[in-house]
């Protein structure tokens, strides 16, 4: 397989993970509560996970590593309970652009905890991401309405969402990714079910119709970018990788325009390519990317 075929598997995992938030809001339309349909993403998440490890190469792990992996999901557990809480408040366009403010938030945790001072490059990368947040927003324009409980739940989804990549980043423990992912989301889906009663597993919801956004949150949000990330990333590498799966933020912004009908003008398209192109600097090397071309002519 060409290196080319591997970033377009990167750059499909990102998308995957924008159709989430639609799905979210498609759910909050039919009657479903923050509980049902993220108890439900969590929940199926998990057992396709697990579907799938059944047939990737499984090492013993000790209790320690199993708690260690498990505890590690409760990070990715409070992102999915404040994200989907943000999307009961503000449109989809507007959460996905609030949740990536995880770019600069995971330098300062970086900081924080390491003590390793942020590149004159990265700053300037956050110059770019805030900035072009501040144009996809709408904040320059007149007639927008905010909700305060909307930005505060998408900020701390963005803030959970940097401590999880911490925590994975600095879990050294030898087990196959997919593995991984299916301990780490059940720790997630635990949390989940402990601060909301998953209710929905014995009301009939899920036969209801809630079955069929669980599956699909779940799909796009659990199981397909893992997938597509485990197999890509190792090819083209963690700086390229990184920009394609910002792939997310216009998938998202597309399809809440399309399907969701939410507006989004010109001047916050431009604040969507700012973003993109901020987190491109941060992340872009030229002499990897001529690399990847020469192997592709």
């Amino acid at each position: 397989m060409k290196i080319f075929n591997y970033a377009l598997l990167v750059f499909l995992g990102g998308c995957s993970y924008g159709f989430v938030s639609t799905f979210v809001k498609l759910g909050y339309s039919k009657g479903f509560r923050l509980s049902e349909v993220t108890g439900s993403q969590y929940f199926f998440g998990a057992i396709m996970l697990w579907i799938i490890a059944i047939f990737v190469p499984k090492k013993r792990l000790k209790c320690k590593q199993w708690l260690t992996l498990t505890i590690g999901g409760i990070p990715m557990g409070l992102t999915g309970i404040f994200y989907n809480q943000a999307l009961g408040y503000i449109n989809a366009s507007f959460a996905i652009i609030l949740l990536l403010q995880f770019t600069w938030i995971s330098m300062v945790l970086q900081y924080v905890f390491t003590k390793e001072a942020p590149s004159r490059k990265s700053l300037t990368s956050t110059i770019i991401i805030l900035f072009g947040s501040v144009l996809a927003s709408g904040l320059l324009q007149t007639g927008i309405i905010f909700s305060s409980a909307g930005i505060g739940w998408g900020i701390l989804a963005a803030i959970s969402f940097s401590f999880f990549i911490l925590i994975s980043g600095n879990t050294n423990i030898p087990v196959h990714p997919i593995y991984k992912s299916a301990i780490m989301t059940t720790g997630a889906s635990l949390l989940i079910f402990i601060c909301l009663p998953p209710v929905f597993l014995i009301n009939g919801e899920v036969t209801g119709g809630l079955f069929m956004y669980g599956l699909l949150t779940g799909l796009f949000g659990s199981l397909v970018p893992p997938l597509l990330f485990n197999i890509g990333m190792p090819k083209v590498g963690g700086s390229l990788g990184t920009i394609l799966s910002a792939s997310e933020l216009p998938t998202a912004v597309i399809l809440s325009t399309l399907v969701l009908h939410e507006t989004v003008t010109f001047l916050q398209w431009i604040g969507v390519i700012v973003i993109l192109s901020g987190i491109a600097y941060s992340n872009v090397q030229s002499h990897k990317i001529t690399g990847i071309i020469k192997k592709n002519v």
